[in-house]
Protein backbone atom coordinates (compact mmCIF):
# COMPACT_ATOMS: atom_id res chain seq x y z
CA UNK A 1 0.00 0.00 0.00
CA UNK A 2 1.32 3.48 -0.82
CA UNK A 3 0.91 6.53 2.47
CA UNK A 4 0.27 9.95 0.73
CA UNK A 5 -0.64 12.75 2.63
CA UNK A 6 -3.40 14.83 2.53
CA UNK A 7 -2.11 18.37 2.87
CA UNK A 8 -0.61 21.60 1.49
CA UNK A 9 1.24 22.28 3.98
CA UNK A 10 5.03 22.00 3.52
CA UNK A 11 6.01 21.41 7.06
CA UNK A 12 4.05 18.23 7.14
CA UNK A 13 4.66 16.73 4.02
CA UNK A 14 8.54 17.50 4.97
CA UNK A 15 7.98 15.71 8.34
CA UNK A 16 6.37 12.81 6.54
CA UNK A 17 8.96 12.76 3.90
CA UNK A 18 11.08 12.06 6.55
CA UNK A 19 9.64 9.54 8.00
CA UNK A 20 10.61 7.35 4.79
CA UNK A 21 7.44 6.07 3.92
CA UNK A 22 6.12 8.80 2.03
CA UNK A 23 4.88 7.93 -1.26
CA UNK A 24 3.16 11.02 -2.57
CA UNK A 25 0.88 13.57 -1.37
CA UNK A 26 -2.65 14.62 -2.43
CA UNK A 27 -4.28 18.25 -2.36
CA UNK A 28 -7.49 20.40 -3.44
CA UNK A 29 -8.39 23.86 -3.14
CA UNK A 30 -9.95 23.69 0.57
CA UNK A 31 -6.20 22.77 1.64
CA UNK A 32 -4.99 25.36 0.07
CA UNK A 33 -7.27 27.79 1.17
CA UNK A 34 -6.24 26.74 4.68
CA UNK A 35 -2.61 26.94 4.16
CA UNK A 36 -3.49 31.22 2.59
CA UNK A 37 -2.41 29.90 -0.75
CA UNK A 38 -4.33 32.01 -2.95
CA UNK A 39 -4.13 33.87 -6.27
CA UNK A 40 -3.12 31.54 -9.53
CA UNK A 41 0.85 31.81 -9.92
CA UNK A 42 1.04 31.30 -5.96
CA UNK A 43 -1.22 28.49 -5.96
CA UNK A 44 1.36 26.74 -9.29
CA UNK A 45 4.43 27.68 -7.17
CA UNK A 46 3.40 25.88 -4.41
CA UNK A 47 2.81 22.69 -5.70
CA UNK A 48 5.89 22.84 -7.55
CA UNK A 49 7.35 23.52 -4.10
CA UNK A 50 5.55 20.24 -2.90
CA UNK A 51 6.91 18.24 -6.09
CA UNK A 52 10.46 19.11 -4.83
CA UNK A 53 9.86 17.86 -1.36
CA UNK A 54 8.37 14.46 -2.18
CA UNK A 55 9.38 12.15 -4.91
CA UNK A 56 6.04 10.24 -5.85
CA UNK A 57 2.84 11.80 -7.27
CA UNK A 58 1.49 15.30 -6.66
CA UNK A 59 -2.00 15.50 -7.00
CA UNK A 60 -3.45 18.64 -8.31
CA UNK A 61 -7.50 19.59 -8.50
CA UNK A 62 -8.37 21.24 -11.79
CA UNK A 63 -11.54 24.18 -10.51
CA UNK A 64 -13.35 24.13 -13.89
CA UNK A 65 -16.49 22.60 -14.00
CA UNK A 66 -16.54 22.61 -17.92
CA UNK A 67 -14.56 20.15 -20.02
CA UNK A 68 -13.05 22.96 -22.07
CA UNK A 69 -11.94 24.68 -18.91
CA UNK A 70 -10.69 21.32 -17.19
CA UNK A 71 -8.17 20.50 -20.30
CA UNK A 72 -6.67 23.81 -20.10
CA UNK A 73 -6.14 23.34 -16.76
CA UNK A 74 -5.13 19.87 -16.74
CA UNK A 75 -2.72 20.73 -19.22
CA UNK A 76 -1.21 23.67 -17.40
CA UNK A 77 -0.93 22.05 -14.42
CA UNK A 78 0.88 18.61 -15.97
CA UNK A 79 3.45 21.04 -17.46
CA UNK A 80 4.39 21.86 -14.28
CA UNK A 81 6.69 19.01 -12.90
CA UNK A 82 6.69 15.04 -13.88
CA UNK A 83 5.25 14.40 -10.66
CA UNK A 84 2.01 16.13 -10.83
CA UNK A 85 -1.33 14.34 -11.49
CA UNK A 86 -4.11 16.03 -12.80
CA UNK A 87 -7.44 15.74 -10.03
CA UNK A 88 -10.44 15.96 -11.68
CA UNK A 89 -14.02 15.24 -10.35
CA UNK A 90 -16.51 13.08 -11.24
CA UNK A 91 -19.03 14.67 -13.30
CA UNK A 92 -20.15 14.21 -16.92
CA UNK A 93 -17.66 16.70 -18.30
CA UNK A 94 -14.79 15.09 -15.70
CA UNK A 95 -15.04 11.51 -17.24
CA UNK A 96 -15.02 13.13 -20.80
CA UNK A 97 -11.90 14.90 -19.69
CA UNK A 98 -10.38 11.76 -18.11
CA UNK A 99 -10.92 10.10 -21.30
CA UNK A 100 -9.06 13.06 -23.19
CA UNK A 101 -6.58 13.36 -20.64
CA UNK A 102 -5.31 9.60 -20.53
CA UNK A 103 -5.87 9.57 -24.69
CA UNK A 104 -2.72 12.32 -24.79
CA UNK A 105 -0.40 10.97 -22.08
CA UNK A 106 -1.73 12.81 -18.93
CA UNK A 107 -1.66 11.23 -15.84
CA UNK A 108 -5.07 11.84 -13.95
CA UNK A 109 -6.86 11.11 -10.26
CA UNK A 110 -10.43 11.00 -10.40
CA UNK A 111 -12.11 12.56 -7.59
CA UNK A 112 -15.27 12.71 -5.23
CA UNK A 113 -15.95 8.98 -6.06
CA UNK A 114 -18.93 7.88 -4.17
CA UNK A 115 -20.60 4.90 -5.72
CA UNK A 116 -18.99 1.51 -7.34
CA UNK A 117 -20.77 3.10 -10.51
CA UNK A 118 -18.72 6.16 -10.97
CA UNK A 119 -15.63 4.41 -9.85
CA UNK A 120 -16.07 2.46 -12.79
CA UNK A 121 -16.86 4.62 -15.08
CA UNK A 122 -13.75 6.47 -14.11
CA UNK A 123 -11.66 3.32 -14.78
CA UNK A 124 -13.24 2.76 -18.25
CA UNK A 125 -12.35 6.32 -18.79
CA UNK A 126 -8.30 5.72 -18.17
CA UNK A 127 -8.28 6.86 -14.76
CA UNK A 128 -4.89 6.07 -13.14
CA UNK A 129 -6.31 6.78 -9.61
CA UNK A 130 -9.70 6.70 -8.20
CA UNK A 131 -10.02 8.63 -4.58
CA UNK A 132 -13.54 6.69 -2.83
CA UNK A 133 -14.24 9.63 -0.08
CA UNK A 134 -14.76 6.99 2.45
CA UNK A 135 -14.66 9.35 5.31
CA UNK A 136 -17.23 11.58 3.92
CA UNK A 137 -19.84 8.57 3.44
CA UNK A 138 -18.99 6.97 7.57
CA UNK A 139 -19.97 11.12 8.19
CA UNK A 140 -23.26 10.36 7.20
CA UNK A 141 -23.84 6.53 8.43
CA UNK A 142 -22.89 4.99 5.71
CA UNK A 143 -20.24 2.60 5.29
CA UNK A 144 -17.12 3.93 3.21
CA UNK A 145 -15.05 0.66 3.36
CA UNK A 146 -17.99 -1.72 1.75
CA UNK A 147 -17.03 1.18 -0.66
CA UNK A 148 -13.24 0.35 -0.98
CA UNK A 149 -14.70 -3.59 -1.21
CA UNK A 150 -16.74 -3.31 -4.11
CA UNK A 151 -14.83 -1.09 -6.08
CA UNK A 152 -11.47 -4.01 -5.46
CA UNK A 153 -13.85 -6.61 -6.50
CA UNK A 154 -15.31 -4.95 -9.62
CA UNK A 155 -11.69 -4.00 -10.62
CA UNK A 156 -9.91 -7.15 -9.86
CA UNK A 157 -12.87 -8.74 -11.78
CA UNK A 158 -11.88 -7.00 -15.28
CA UNK A 159 -8.32 -6.41 -14.68
CA UNK A 160 -8.67 -2.51 -14.42
CA UNK A 161 -5.29 -1.27 -13.93
CA UNK A 162 -6.62 2.06 -12.10
CA UNK A 163 -4.82 2.20 -8.37
CA UNK A 164 -7.39 2.57 -5.89
CA UNK A 165 -7.02 5.86 -3.56
CA UNK A 166 -8.42 5.38 -0.25
CA UNK A 167 -9.38 9.40 0.16
CA UNK A 168 -10.75 11.30 3.30
CA UNK A 169 -9.19 9.02 5.97
CA UNK A 170 -9.59 9.81 9.23
CA UNK A 171 -7.78 8.25 11.44
CA UNK A 172 -5.99 4.99 11.85
CA UNK A 173 -8.13 2.18 11.87
CA UNK A 174 -9.31 3.63 8.49
CA UNK A 175 -5.69 2.91 7.19
CA UNK A 176 -5.56 -0.55 8.57
CA UNK A 177 -8.67 -1.51 7.19
CA UNK A 178 -7.88 -0.43 3.79
CA UNK A 179 -5.16 -1.99 3.60
CA UNK A 180 -6.69 -5.75 4.89
CA UNK A 181 -9.28 -4.59 1.89
CA UNK A 182 -6.80 -3.85 -0.68
CA UNK A 183 -6.83 -0.71 -1.45
CA UNK A 184 -3.77 0.38 -3.37
CA UNK A 185 -2.87 3.89 -1.77
CA UNK A 186 -4.31 5.74 0.92
CA UNK A 187 -4.29 9.34 1.80
CA UNK A 188 -5.15 11.14 5.14
CA UNK A 189 -3.74 13.62 7.94
CA UNK A 190 -0.12 13.06 9.08
CA UNK A 191 -1.68 11.65 12.34
CA UNK A 192 -3.43 9.05 10.27
CA UNK A 193 0.49 7.79 9.76
CA UNK A 194 2.18 8.84 12.94
CA UNK A 195 -1.13 6.13 14.97
CA UNK A 196 0.48 3.44 13.10
CA UNK A 197 3.89 3.64 15.41
CA UNK A 198 2.27 4.01 18.56
CA UNK A 199 1.49 0.96 20.84
CA UNK A 200 1.29 0.98 24.84
CA UNK A 201 3.48 -2.18 24.87
CA UNK A 202 6.22 -0.47 22.51
CA UNK A 203 6.73 2.10 25.05
CA UNK A 204 6.30 -0.19 28.23
CA UNK A 205 8.96 -2.37 26.75
CA UNK A 206 11.25 0.07 25.34
CA UNK A 207 11.00 1.45 28.92
CA UNK A 208 11.81 -2.23 30.27
CA UNK A 209 14.90 -2.23 27.65
CA UNK A 210 16.50 0.95 28.76
CA UNK A 211 15.84 0.53 32.50
CA UNK A 212 17.65 -3.19 32.44
CA UNK A 213 20.45 -1.81 30.51
CA UNK A 214 21.16 1.24 33.22
CA UNK A 215 20.98 -1.63 35.76
CA UNK A 216 23.97 -3.24 34.08
CA UNK A 217 25.80 -0.27 32.53
CA UNK A 218 25.63 2.45 35.32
Amino acid sequence: MKFFIDTANLDQIKEAQELGVLDGVTTNPSLMAKEGITGKDNILKHYVDICNIVDGDVSAEVVSTDFAGMVKEGEELAELHEQIVVKVPMIKDGVKALKYFSDNGIRTNCTLVFSPGQALLAAKAGANYVSPFLGRLDDISTDGLNLISEIRLIYDNYGFETQILAASIRHTMHVIDCAKLGADVMTGPLSSIDGLLKHPLTDIGLAKFLEDYAKGNS
